[in-house]
This record gives structure tokens, sequence and C-alpha cells, in this order.
């Protein structure tokens, strides 16, 4: 009964606020891979995962990214808004806008007195608020929004830097490998 050495380890226990491991940088590749009759293969297979796990990562924190900086804008503009209704409110004064029917459509109209608004909370759902609520709410979104927009940019960074330093660890693996069957073939050809 043959026994399968584990794969070696490949990140740390250290890890990112977020829990996201720390990559491993490998001092010494031959201790690594387990001496020169080491399983080089096995040590490329468990980098590879451990970098297509970073990349894969790294691709959610990308599109968590552009949802959030698409978030932050609309918030805005929202709260923008909010205000100035309250403002008008507060004036007594009725404004002329253009409301917006479909992408291409849009009709003027007059609005008088505004009380509440309607806001999208996703997943087709619509809640009336009255204005200092919709504006309360709101604040609190765009600060939360902004808050992980920061963290992510932040874990983004960091998976840069594990992704540099898993695909270094590769390169040095592979290149250990190579000079190690190069050798024993040269020592092949001698005997």
């Amino acid at each position: 009964m043959t026994t399968v050495a584990p794969p070696p380890k490949t990140v740390t226990d250290e890890s990112n606020p977020r829990g996201i491991p720390k990559a491993l940088f490998i001092e010494d590749v031959d201790a690594f891979i387990g001496g020169p009759d080491g399983d080089a293969e096995l040590a490329l297979k468990t980098l590879q995962e451990t970098l297509a796990k970073y990349q894969f990562m790294e691709q959610s924190s990308l599109q968590r990214r552009a949802g959030l900086e698409e978030k932050v804008p609309e918030f805005e503009r929202t709260i923008e808004m909010v205000e100035v209704l309250q403002r008008k409110k507060e004036q007594g004064e009725a404004f002329e806008t253009t409301f917006e029917l479909s992408d291409t459509l849009f009709a003027k109209g007059e609005v008088d007195q505004v009380e509440e608004v309607y806001i999208w909370l996703g997943a087709s759902t619509m809640l009336s608020y009255p204005i200092p609520a919709a504006h309360d709410l709101l604040t609190g979104k765009l600060s939360s929004a902004r808050a992980s927009l920061v963290k992510v940019k932040e874990d983004l960074a960091f998976l840069r830097d594990q992704i540099t330093v898993t695909e270094v660890n590769v390169a040095r693996v592979y290149n250990w490998d190579v000079a190690r069957r190069r050798e024993r073939r040269l020592k092949g050809g001698q005997d």
C-alpha cells in the first residue's frame, strides 16, 4: 500500500480582514517540494489551484467594485433629488420637472407639494418613505456603499499581491523541476 504525500501548503495562516489567506512565498523550493525526489507535479498542481482561487476572488471583487462604483453616484443623485424636494416643500412652491417614462420617452409635469418619495429597494420592490426618512435611508446606504467600495479596493490590492507571489512560486518550482530533470539527464548520460 503506497501512501500519497499531502500537497504542500501554499498559503499561510495569516489573512486580510475579510479572510483572504496570504500566499506563502517559497524560500526554499527544494524543501517545499520535499527534497530532490519530491513530486514537483503535485506542487505545481497545488500552486495552480491556489492561483485559480485567487484569480476567481479577484474577478468576483472586480465585479463587486464595478457594481459599487455604479451605485455610489446613483445614491448621490437620488439624495440630491430628495434634498431638492425637501427644499421645495419647505418653501411651499411648485416646480416643473421632466419625468422619464421609459428609456427614450420623457414627459414634463408640475409638482405641487411632495410629502413622500418612492424608493426602489431592489428585487422589483419599491417603498414609500416620508422625505426625511428617505434622506436618512439613502445617506446610510451611500455611506455603506462607500465603505464597501474602500474594502473591495483593499481586497483587490491584496489579491494582486497574492497572485504575484503565487505566480512567482509557480515559476520557481517549474524552473527547479527543469533544472532537476536536466541534472538527472546529464548524470544518466555520464554513467
